[in-house]
């Protein structure tokens, strides 16, 4: 777990050091992919295309830890694969376009970019602190969550099944893209719970809490189905509460330039608790 802590600490500086790296990380190959198994659909054609490089990388991963020199050639590529799953771009530099645009048109361009999926984004403040959220869970949390578990086979694994279920420029038939979208939400269930609890750590606990739990009263989806879509109604609860308390210049909750400013420091602060506890348990390992 130390070895891991230290790749995704070198990667995330490496990541907001380096933004041009974002326009290294091509799917192309992986939509080449997609498209060779395009005979096959269902839950099949869904193991296949994701198996197969996650496998690869698994292996590559073993052989290099076998090696001597202190892991260094198992870090040097955990550094890599990270840095590709991670993103396509920084989340925070993402809302930064966003609250920094010149104008209008701008504006637009920016909030575009901080899409999640399909649906087209408005300049309407709870549409933009859930937008931002979802982000953050799929382009860092995820990634790093199933990398923290798995190691680099984790976070590629993590990052192919978001494209598969959640890009919908790739040419899949109804059943295989089903299956793809369900693996994605479940891949995105434990993470985004995890998410949560460290807001509420780091935000207003009753209004984290009692919108979860309210949530799962009132959506009326079966605690079987593992989907994330709690935590779109989380965030909106904390962010307006830290805005209503005051964490900002205005108290406005209606106001998207407040509501994303202050969902960047709750992003930034959740990754905060998620490192440091990571870092717990690797002491605790170490003295245990």
């Amino acid at each position: 777990m130390a070895l891991r802590l230290l790749a995704v600490l070198i990667a995330l500086v490496v990541a907001w050091s380096v933004p041009q790296l974002a326009r290294w990380r091509d799917d192309r190959w992986f939509r080449h992919w997609v498209n060779r198994l395009g005979d096959t659909s269902g839950p099949g054609r869904v193991a296949v295309v994701l198996l197969v490089p996650v496998v690869a990388c698994a292996i590559l991963a073993g052989i290099l830890r076998s090696l001597p020199f202190f892991d260094l050639g198992w870090l040097a590529f955990a550094v890599i694969v990270l840095v590709y799953a991670l993103g396509p771009r920084e989340i925070e530099a993402d809302i930064d376009a966003i609250l920094r645009a010149p104008d209008a048109l701008r504006r637009d361009e920016a909030i575009a970019a901080l899409r999640h999926d399909d649906a087209p984004l408005t300049w309407f403040a709870p549409v933009m602190v859930e937008a931002a959220f979802y982000g953050a869970l799929r382009r860092r949390f995820g990634v790093l969550f199933w990398f923290f578990l798995l190691g680099p086979t984790g976070a590629l694994g993590y990052r192919l099944a978001q494209i598969l279920g959640r890009e919908a420029a790739l040419a899949l038939d109804d059943a295989t893209r089903n299956v793809a979208r369900r693996v994605a939400d479940a891949l995105d269930w434990i993470p985004a719970h995890l998410m949560v609890f460290a807001m509420a750590l780091v935000s207003d606990f009753d209004a984290v809490m009692g919108a979860w739990k309210q949530w799962h009263h009132t959506s009326g989806s079966p605690r079987s189905r593992l989907e994330p879509d709690f935590l779109g109604a989380v965030a909106r609860a904390g962010v307006d509460a830290d805005v209503e308390a005051g964490d900002g210049y205005v108290q406005d909750v209606s106001d998207p330039i407040a509501e994303l400013e202050d969902a960047r420091r709750v992003i930034r602060r959740v990754l905060i608790v998620w490192l440091a506890v990571v870092a717990v348990i690797v002491l605790a390992a170490w003295f245990a």
